[in-house]
């Protein structure tokens, strides 16, 4: 009975691995599916193509990425830091909880969840000094269109 619980969660934590990677990609097929299918209907009957589709369709399918601006860059410092204070909060959690089973096992969990989550929180530090540095930075000057 063992051996089914451990099958059951492996098997378990692979199919959830292979929806988080196939379901994205199903469902853009899909879209692709039907926007050509729309494509080939219009031109079977003989509408023309606007000029907006059609570049639309050269174009990447991704939208374009928005300039780093330093709002951003605090905000995603501010989350990544968050994200690794939590982890750290998580194995504090562990170790205090674990304390009463065993020493060395409550230290390795705590200080592992701890690294872990010096990951992202040093990262967000980062964020935020870049964030801190452009903000004080004079913005570059603009320069004049010039005129024919």
């Amino acid at each position: 009975m063992h051996d089914f619980f451990n099958f059951l969660g492996f098997a378990t934590f692979w199919i959830i691995v292979a929806a988080i990677v196939i379901v994205p990609l199903y469902l853009r097929q899909r879209d692709r599916d039907k926007m050509h299918e729309t494509l080939r209907i219009a031109l079977q009957t003989g509408q023309p193509l606007p000029p907006e589709m059609i570049s639309a369709l050269q174009q990447s399918v991704r939208t374009p990425s928005k300039p780093p601006t330093p709002e951003r860059d605090l905000r995603t410092g501010l989350v990544l830091l968050a994200v690794g204070l939590g982890l750290c909060a998580i194995g504090y959690g562990f170790w205090w909880g674990l304390m009463s089973v065993s020493d060395v096992g409550a230290y390795m969990t705590g200080v592992s969840f701890a690294g872990f989550g010096a990951i992202p929180g040093m990262i967000g530090i980062a964020y935020i000094i870049i964030w801190a540095v452009r903000r004080k930075s004079p913005e570059a000057p603009v320069a004049p269109e010039a005129k024919n």
